[in-house]
């Protein structure tokens, strides 16, 4: 009997922490949250990651072919800044519809796909998915994981909207993004 009232009052505490921690929500929350419902998804206590009016942290990274390329290289071009990883099924549904995107868009907004190549069995495995896959925009590597911490990546896909001042002009998309999707950031971007 003790037993059993323990653990009834032990699910009923999870149950009020559970409602009290959803039901709190502040109003920047929920207006995140209406935003995402629209346009991808955000994990539940996920960092806050970087804010709309943030300048994007530059950035120093190796491309599949052995180039080195900054952030900063494409100021006055809008940029998506998507980080992904092969063995992640939404990212591998999400790049058949950035290669269209880039195909169809390229001349105005420029993809960076930043894999997290620290969490990668070995870099063959992404040379041979990007060539599979015939993807060619840039795919820069983060093989010590920096972008990731700075970028404050939880989940992935993650995708931030930068714009041609190097600030971040619309809240970031945790979860695969459609072509839709990405037409529509485009047109919010300057």
């Amino acid at each position: 009997m003790k037993q059993w009232l323990a653990t009834a009052f032990l699910v009923i505490l999870l149950g009020l922490i559970i409602f009290t921690t959803f039901s709190e929500k502040d109003e920047g929350e929920q207006q995140e949250s209406s935003a995402t419902q629209e346009t991808g998804m955000v994990a539940p206590n996920a960092p806050d990651g970087l804010k709309v009016g943030e300048k994007a942290p530059d950035f120093s990274l190796e491309t599949l072919s052995g180039e080195t390329v900054k952030l900063s290289d494409y100021r006055g071009k809008k940029i998506f800044l998507n980080y992904w990883a092969t063995w992640c099924p939404p990212c591998r549904d999400e790049m058949p519809e950035m290669q269209d995107f880039h195909e169809k868009y390229g001349d105005e907004v420029v993809i960076l796909a930043v894999n997290g190549t620290g969490t990668e069995k070995k870099k063959e495995n992404i040379t041979q998915f990007v060539k599979d896959g015939g993807y060619t925009f840039p795919i820069l590597l983060d093989t010590e994981l920096e972008i990731n911490q700075t970028y404050q990546i939880l989940s992935i896909p993650t995708t931030y909207f930068i714009g041609t001042d190097g600030i971040i002009q619309e809240p970031r998309i945790v979860g695969p993004m459609t072509y839709e999707m990405m037409e529509k950031k485009k047109d919010a971007l300057n």
